[in-house]
């Protein structure tokens, strides 16, 4: 049988993928984002194990809420890590005709991530930063592997959203949020850019792990901030979204 490592699950979002949303949590993830809000799902041994009849179960009964285009989207921590078993998992949504969509930083790629996106309809990609020195300040990772899979899921002709935290001194440079235009203008298979705004709502988080939230005197955006970063990304692509 099939399982799954679940941090969470949250019925009946509207914030993750098109329409209202079964979205099921995953836990580990390579990064170490210092504005995460999820520290807790980092961990892969955190969490409940899931089976997959679990999770499809749960999404069947849901299923007359997803007429509008909704469906389930599977995030993270980061998905791709169990890429293996969510093939299974979205074998059996398409079957049911249950729209599939993943929120992944991209970070992972083997034989089993390409067989799993055979099965999913829309991909979230989380892009943290252009600057490869400024991504691995924010992640402690490159940001390598996410403009490959970018590039993946370009040439597979794979409808993607990306995602893009507007941090206040950190990604809301507009020479990097030219470069980040500019570098994926071309792409026609991204449907739209949502800029996510920073926030400190995971704080206590961190706190109740017994760690220090790096950037907790950095303030949230304001609303001229979030319309200045949408005018510029504006030049690039054709829908932009504040989440």
């Amino acid at each position: 049988m099939e399982t799954l490592n679940v941090h969470s699950t949250e019925s009946f979002g509207t914030y993750d993928g098109p329409g209202i949303r079964f979205v099921v949590f995953l836990t580990g993830c390579p990064f170490r984002c210092l504005y995460c809000a999820n520290p807790d799902t980092i961990s892969p041994g955190e969490g409940e194990v899931y089976s997959i009849e679990r999770i499809l179960d749960t999404a069947e009964n849901m299923s007359p809420f997803f007429a509008n285009g909704g469906g389930v989207t599977v995030s993270g921590g980061e998905p791709c890590r169990q890429a293996k078993p969510l093939i299974a998992l979205f074998q059996k949504l398409k079957s049911k005709g249950i729209h599939t969509c993943l929120d992944t930083t991209g970070y992972f790629m083997n034989q089993y991530v390409e067989k799993m996106l055979e099965y999913t309809d829309l991909v979230l990609l989380d892009v943290k930063h252009m600057d490869p020195v400024l991504h691995k300040r924010i992640t402690g990772r490159s940001n390598e592997n996410t403009l490959a899979f970018a590039k993946y899921l370009q040439e597979q002709g794979k409808p993607f959203w990306l995602r893009y935290v507007l941090v206040p001194g950190l990604t809301d440079d507009p020479k990097h949020l030219h470069q980040l235009g500019q570098h994926f203008q071309t792409y026609g298979q991204v449907q739209k850019l949502e800029i996510q705004p920073y926030h400190k709502l995971g704080i206590y988080k961190w706190e109740k792990l017994g760690k220090e939230y790096a950037l907790k005197n950095t303030p949230e955006n304001t609303p001229e901030e979030l319309e200045t970063a949408k005018e510029i990304l504006e030049h690039y692509f054709d829908e932009i979204v504040i989440n």
